[in-house]
């Protein structure tokens, strides 16, 4: 079966939910395509619990009630999802449609594209020691989805960026005894986070040291701890009931590589008028783009996603006049988000 549409967006993390309500918005509906059994993106899949504190008017929101929220704000438009599958191949037409196909076989015609596939297909960097294979999915864990498992455990975990540095101050007084292994002694977290991590490093419960993880070791058929090397070249043992790795995502852009796309360092350049690529009808919102000044905010790819709908709709209808209508006193607009007459909207 092949869905004939106006739009496809790969990727349904928060860039990408967003671009369904802004495309809704303008009387564009979408299918949307993610490898990810869920919907959320690498913040439902590694991140569930971490609390975010730049979302407008947000002081402080979870990173799935965040999910949680854009799914609740696009549901007047019904978006199809079709999750758990990869695009594999992309070919454009003729006519200037393109063909997209899905490792699941599924098949779209549609006149563009929208790219907000995040840093890619990722995939966590993950813990290749000698003896970790075996406690893989079991005691060496890449994501935190219930914070109770670790609860008088003793932990190791590995990394020195937001994610490590914010679980480890999550857990501490939690677990009966953290250990925060990082490579060296400088850390790419938030200056707040690792001052209050050396604070609390001071004390009982929280160790910090220096050293790349050589092994995995057991005891008594269990999960024993770690083996490292530090800086000095000298092993030491750290005993653990459990291991958070946090070492970030690798990258792989995967088949959207031999889209015949512009790719600047696994990125794909776009401009800021309307966050097209290199090639017309296919749009890059998100971490996945790049232009000068981008940065990797959620609130940015919110930004990219309301620009990049006005480039869909110019692109789908050159001969209209776009034209911005506001949520707050456009009867369209509330006809399309399903208020009713005596309702507002945000």
């Amino acid at each position: 079966m092949t869905h004939e549409t106006d739009t496809v967006i790969v990727g349904a993390g928060p860039s990408g939910l967003f671009q369904v309500f802004e495309l809704g918005l303008l009387d564009i509906r979408a299918h949307v395509v993610d490898s990810l059994k869920q919907v959320g993106g690498q913040l439902a899949e590694l991140y569930p619990d971490k609390p975010i504190y730049d979302i407008p008017a947000y002081p402080v929101v979870g990173a799935q009630e965040l999910v949680d929220r854009l799914m609740e704000q696009i549901e007047p438009f019904s978006p199809s999802f079709h999750l758990g599958q990869m695009v594999a191949s992309l070919e454009k037409q003729e006519n200037g449609r393109f063909l997209l196909e899905t490792t699941a076989g599924t098949r779209f015609d549609t006149a563009t594209v929208v790219l907000a596939a995040g840093l890619g297909a990722f995939q966590p960097r993950r813990l290749r020691a000698r003896g970790a294979e075996k406690f893989e999915g079991t005691n060496i864990h890449y994501a935190v989805r219930d914070p109770d498992r670790f609860t008088d455990k003793k932990l190791v975990i590995l990394g020195g960026g937001d994610s490590a540095l914010d679980w480890t101050l999550e857990l501490h007084g939690k677990a009966k005894h953290i250990t925060l292994a990082h490579r060296r002694d400088e850390y790419r977290a938030q200056p707040a986070s690792v001052s209050r991590m050396k604070d609390l490093a001071a004390g009982e419960g929280l160790r910090e040291i220096q050293g790349n993880v050589r092994a995995v070791f057991e005891a008594d058929g269990a999960l024993g701890g770690v083996e490292l090397i530090g800086p000095d070249g000298e092993t030491s043992r750290v005993e653990a009931d459990e291991v958070l790795v946090f070492w970030g995502l690798s990258p792989n852009l995967g088949p959207i590589a031999d889209w015949e796309l512009e790719i600047e360092r696994r990125q794909i350049p776009v401009d800021t008028e309307k966050f097209q690529t290199s090639v017309p009808g296919i749009f890059a919102v998100g971490d996945i783009n790049t232009y000068p000044g981008k940065k990797k905010l959620i609130l940015s790819g919110f930004h990219e996603a309301a620009l990049a709908a006005f480039g869909v709709q110019a692109h789908l209808r050159p001969e209209e006049k776009v034209r911005v209508q506001y949520t707050t006193t456009s009867p369209l607009m509330h006809e399309r988000l399903g208020l009713n007459k005596d309702q507002g909207s945000e």
